[in-house]
Order: C-alpha cells, then sequence, then structure tokens
C-alpha cells in the first residue's frame, strides 16, 4: 500500500537520531533532541497558488508541530503542507 499526496502535500519520513555527538559523546534516550529532519517520499501535483519545490528523495527541514502523523503497516510517516517545509538540507 502506498500513500499519494493531493494537492500541496508532501509526505515524509523523520530521520533517526544521532546516538553520538562530533566529539564521539554518547548520547542517553533522553538527552536527544527530537529530529527535525525528514526524508520527501512522496509529492502531491501542487495547486495553482503552490509551486511544489521539493522532490522525491530531498532532505527536508521541517516546522516542528507540522503535519499529521500516519501509521501505515508498521511505518510512521506525516503528512505536510508545502507551506511547513523550511528549507531542503543538502
Amino acid at each position: 500500500m502506498t500513500i499519494k499526496p493531493l494537492q500541496d502535500r508532501v509526505v515524509v519520513k523523520m530521520t533517526e537520531a544521532e546516538e553520538t555527538t562530533k566529539s564521539g559523546i554518547i548520547l542517553s534516550g533522553s538527552a536527544k533532541e527530537k529530529p527535525e529532519v525528514a526524508e520527501v517520499l512522496e509529492v502531491g501535483e501542487g495547486k495553482k497558488d503552490v509551486t511544489m519545490t521539493v522532490k522525491k528523495g530531498d532532505k527536508v527541514l521541517i516546522s516542528k508541530y507540522a503535519g499529521t502523523n500516519v501509521k501505515l503497516e508498521g511505518e510512521e510517516y506525516i503528512i505536510v503542507k508545502m507551506d511547513d517545509i523550511l528549507a531542503i538540507v543538502d
């Protein structure tokens, strides 16, 4: 089963938080911040006044409390509006 977003919606999956810092310190579960970087899985067709500037496979930064959480076949996804995507991460 797949999710095909409508209009200006985008389906994303959050990336995993890093378990160690750059200096090599291992973080406990409570010390990890909720990641805000997600991978784009599917992109809707857009609207007349909204240009879809992301594509499948992009890493994006999304608003912390944006979107609707969806669980499908044991996997968690978030469906966000294009306006809730803040930046593309290289």
